[in-house]
């Protein structure tokens, strides 16, 4: 008898399983085993976003979308010395990758590989000034040769940073994916709990594991327009700001383990941010306001747009170190926002009205 997998072990498991853009099988292989036995339906369609539907039809369609998609790189040429050079997926700082421990996930498995630079012993004085290019970096997978390097590795590739799952003081976690495995993660454990409650819902609830966000929130918009939501919610994460060098006058005063960000501004409709702070003023979650004067750069810019218009709320998980293999967030903040999801699922009614005014 199979022993079925707990939601924080779920969680863990999707931080150690590799999904840069592009290459989310493996991540979507996982949430479709696991989301199996709670939900009426999980299916991908063609693009690779995975939905789980929870709900009869009928009721108000309600898309919730966490992309799964993480940041990485690809694998672009491998010189006859058997060194690989890599392009990046989505958008990287490339400061955070020098000294690095890489894995180059091929057909074959994973292959351990570090990225590194001339070492500083050896840089001129100019060089020493310079802020270092990507180009100037390589991964060494201990090859002897290009021969040997191309028995391993393939052209196309992909590579993340050594994954892992460390747990910090209190309930605060860290490593590379937490952007934004964390907010799927709030997604599919509000399609679980929402199957496994005793109040059924009046809605149709499609929580959807979107994918290719970091390359431009593409996975997103062709979801959306195979679902035709009425109401969407993405869940993604935001800079925190309770720590040093971060300006709270321009991002906000966002507190790890302060609970869900909950956002107002031109992306998001009025009557779903209202109904998100009520519920969670209703019911004891405390949640942090933010504002946001423009498109998103998240699922919730193309999700407002898709189709006619889809009321759209957006709700974020305060991160530090974003886009670094230290990414950095509270267990308890992830836990706040499924319940207000579920809440949120669970009210909605065919009497809702999001229509502005």
């Amino acid at each position: 008898m199979t022993t079925e997998m707990q939601p924080l072990e779920f969680f863990k498991q999707s931080i150690l399983t590799p999904s840069p853009s592009g290459y989310e099988e493996p991540i979507q292989k996982l949430i479709g085993e696991y989301l199996k036995p709670h939900s009426d339906e999980v299916s991908i369609d063609v693009h690779g976003n995975l939905t789980a539907r929870v709900g009869e039809a009928g009721g108000p369609k309600l898309m919730l979308a966490g992309h799964c998609d993480q940041i990485g790189m690809l694998i672009s040429h491998i010189d006859d010395q058997g060194f690989l050079y890599a392009q990046t997926i989505g958008g990287w700082d490339p400061q955070q990758l020098i000294g690095q421990s890489m894995t180059v996930w091929t057909d074959d498995g994973p292959v351990s590989a570090v990225i590194s630079r001339k070492p500083i012993h050896l840089l001129s004085q100019q060089e020493r000034g310079e802020v270092v290019k990507l180009e100037q970096m390589w991964l060494d997978i201990g090859a002897k040769d290009g021969d040997e390097a191309k028995s391993k590795v393939r052209i196309g590739d992909c590579v993340t940073l050594n994954l892992a799952y460390r747990e910090l003081l209190g309930d605060m976690v860290s490593g590379p994916g937490m952007d934004n495995k964390t907010g799927m993660w709030t997604v599919i454990e509000t399609a679980r709990r929402c199957a496994s409650s005793d109040q059924a819902l009046q809605c149709e609830l499609h929580s959807v594991a979107t994918v290719q966000e970091e390359i431009g929130l593409r996975g997103a918009k062709t979801a959306a327009g195979r679902i035709n939501p009425d109401v969407a919610i993405a869940v993604d994460v935001t800079h925190a700001s309770d720590c040093p060098t971060i300006d709270k006058q321009q991002q906000g005063d966002i507190k790890i383990g302060g609970g869900p960000v909950i956002f107002r501004g031109p992306n998001i409709n009025a009557k779903v941010a209202k109904r998100l702070m009520q519920l969670a003023d209703d019911n004891d979650i405390a949640y942090q306001p933010a504002a946001l004067g423009r498109a998103a750069p998240n699922d919730s810019n193309v999700l407002q747009v898709s189709g006619s218009g889809v009321a759209t709320g957006l709700v974020a998980i305060p991160n530090r170190y974003m886009h670094s293999a230290v990414e950095t967030i509270s267990l308890g903040d992830i836990e706040a926002i499924a319940k207000l999801l579920t809440l949120f699922a669970q009210s909605l009614t065919p009497e809702c009205d999001f229509i502005p005014g």
